[in-house]
């Protein structure tokens, strides 16, 4: 008997779990006599009263029976009635090789990226949909459930209520969730899921056939292929771009289109106001319906969220379907669809057949959960905890990945979808990176027909502290260096001319310099002849900082308030016609620029 010093478990109540078991699999036959308390506690190296106490409670429930003067026995009474399992082991082990031809149907496609089952014990595990337990809002949820097994409570979720879902949480979800996305709906069009992953079953379920076109976003959520392609529906892979699912006459012989607007699953785009006005529009030309996936609610940390698709519906053509939250769902399983009844009334049926309805007792804690207010706080301590945490990952690809990878323009989210140098075998680095603790994603299961070089990787937020996130990109960052470093350029190769503390000083003073952020966005920068630096991010300048320049021996060296950590950087400068590198102390390359060079200096520059 082995006791786990790490278990969430007490010594007690894993001395009592470890004796139950052995005695129902009769390792232990009837009448058997254990080991003093006295013995045992010394075996196992814990005190002895901690095993009087386990002894006790079983010989009250029954396992054990206390003899006077002779010790305590495995009683004979616990096992009756017990089929001795042994004598059919071996039958049951045998091979039946024709089980599979017997299956009628099964998942197909490929299957999903697994991750490692001891992915928390990595330094660095960046993964999507994988939450520390930090996260989890343990006191609140206590509560709630407190609430929900008070006697008045029980009483009303433990009496038959056929498919009913629990009024209360229908009532919550209908007036504090569905307003945050500007959703108005009836009691009668929310029906209650167990997670988002049933909500997506009923309605494949429901609206999908052999006879039926759906159209998905490629690269998109593989399980919703694996769904449809069970039902035999002929699906359209179409594109996302910027602003997400791209609307074209593409998508006209479809009858059901899919989309997950927020942020789009896998690249985290969030789907522009005026495509969604479009997708809209098409639906209405071609009498379409829309499964509207907000189970990755839009959490945006640049920006305002837009309404849901369903709240700008005005012809009942959206089937919603979202959950409690990413961090709740994993361990819950609450979920929703807000649908037109008709549709809703059918779910409700074809749910019934398989869980009648959502454990009631559930439903109600987290009824009470966001009747107090909980489920609001819990939202804006997770908006504050991931914002830090996503901004934070954008810094430190900025700062260590600039140059080698390029992620999606993105206004928020749980994750980065990134691509790496093509260079690069995606499989090498990916499997690399976990031998040395860091954990990325893969991403070719994402795509129907995956590109022959898939350069993308994806890394997430949920499952990593802010603590550990520029230390983990960092590393990732030597190894993408140490993989490609014969393959860009470094500062003993580079192309132009190195700059003196001299002509640095001279070239920066009053320069205007074009750069690129790590999503690809435009970033203006003025250097002023005093040392202050102004700069402007974005198409329409979202966002500005302010900082200082100077130079030091060879280096030149910058330091802004809010971006890069707010950390000074020096580097090596070479100028290369208009084209401004910075190479790190190391010599490896950093960043690339575009001087701005007024006409009348433009002959002198090129002289020089």
């Amino acid at each position: 008997m082995f006791l786990d010093a790490n278990s969430g478990l007490s010594l007690q109540a894993q001395i009592r779990q470890k004796l139950v078991e052995a005695i129902t699999l009769g390792t232990f036959p009837p009448e058997r006599r254990l080991p003093s308390s006295r013995k045992l506690a010394q075996q196992l190296g814990v005190a002895r009263n901690t095993v009087v106490l386990v002894y006790e409670q079983l010989v009250e429930e029954g396992y054990l029976v206390s003899r006077e003067r002779s010790g305590i026995y495995i009683s004979e009474a616990a096992l009756k009635g017990r089929i001795d399992t042994k004598a059919g082991a071996q039958s049951n082990r045998a091979s039946l090789s024709h089980w599979r031809q017997r299956f009628k149907a099964s998942p197909a496609g490929r299957e999903p990226y697994l991750f490692p089952p001891n992915w928390s014990l990595h330094p660095y595990p960046f993964l999507e949909g994988k939450f520390d337990a930090s996260l989890f809002p343990v006191k609140e949820w206590r509560e709630a459930s407190r609430l929900a097994l008070g006697v008045r409570d029980i009483n009303a979720w433990s009496e038959e209520t056929g498919d009913a879902d629990d009024p209360m949480l229908v009532e919550e979800i209908r007036t504090k969730i569905l307003p945050r996305r500007g959703i108005q709906a009836l009691p009668e069009e929310i029906l209650v899921t167990v997670g988002s992953r049933q909500a997506m079953h009923l309605a494949v379920q429901l609206l999908v056939d052999s006879t039926i076109t759906v159209a998905v976003e490629d690269p998109g959520t593989p399980v919703m292929r694996q769904m449809l392609a069970q039902r035999g529906a002929s699906m359209i892979y179409q594109p996302v771009d910027e602003e997400g699912i791209v609307v074209d006459s593409a998508l006209d012989d479809a009858q059901l289109l899919y989309v997950t607007p927020s942020h789009q699953i896998p690249t985290s785009v969030t789907m522009s106001l005026a495509r969604r006005q479009s997708l809209l529009a098409k639906a209405g030309e071609r009498d379409q319906l829309i499964i509207e996936d907000d189970t990755e609610f839009e959490n945006n940390y640049i920006g305002q969220p837009h309404p849901a698709l369903r709240s700008m519906d005005q012809e009942g053509r959206v089937i919603y379907f979202s959950c409690l939250s990413k961090v709740l769902d994993t361990g819950l399983c609450v979920g929703f669809i807000v649908a037109a009844p008709e549709f809703i009334a059918e779910a409700r049926k074809l749910r019934r057949l398989a869980v009648n309805h959502p454990p009631p007792n559930n439903q109600r804690a987290a009824a009470y959960f966001l009747s107090l207010g909980n489920y609001d706080s819990f939202l804006m301590h997770m908006h504050q905890r991931f914002g830090e945490r996503w901004k934070a990952l954008q810094e430190a690809l900025s700062l260590y990945l600039l140059h080698f990878v390029e992620s999606t323009s993105s206004q928020g989210g749980t994750s980065v979808w990134i691509q790496g140098p093509p260079e690069i075998e995606m499989s090498e680095l990916v499997n690399e990176a976990a031998r040395r603790g860091i954990l990325i994603e893969p991403v070719s299961h994402y795509y129907a027909n995956p590109p022959q070089n898939v350069s993308y990787f994806r890394m997430s937020i949920t499952s990593i502290g802010v603590g550990k996130i520029r230390e983990g990109v960092e590393r990732l960052s030597d190894l993408i260096h140490e993989l490609t470093s014969d393959r860009f350029e470094t500062l003993e190769h580079a192309r132009g001319r190195c700059l003196s503390a001299a002509e640095i000083t001279d070239l920066f003073s009053g320069a205007t310099v074009f750069w690129k952020t790590i999503n690809g966005d435009p970033a203006t920068i003025d250097y002023m002849k005093d040392g202050r630096a102004e700069g402007r991010i974005g198409y329409a300048n979202e966002d500005r900082g302010e900082g200082q320049w100077w130079v030091k021996g060879d280096l030149w060296y910058r330091q802004w308030e809010r971006w890069y950590f707010g950390e000074p950087l020096g580097f090596h400068v070479v100028v290369d016609g208009s084209t401004l590198k910075l190479f790190e102390e190391d010599g490896q390359l950093s960043d690339i620029g575009v001087l701005h060079i007024p006409d009348d200096e433009s002959e002198t520059i090129a002289r020089d």
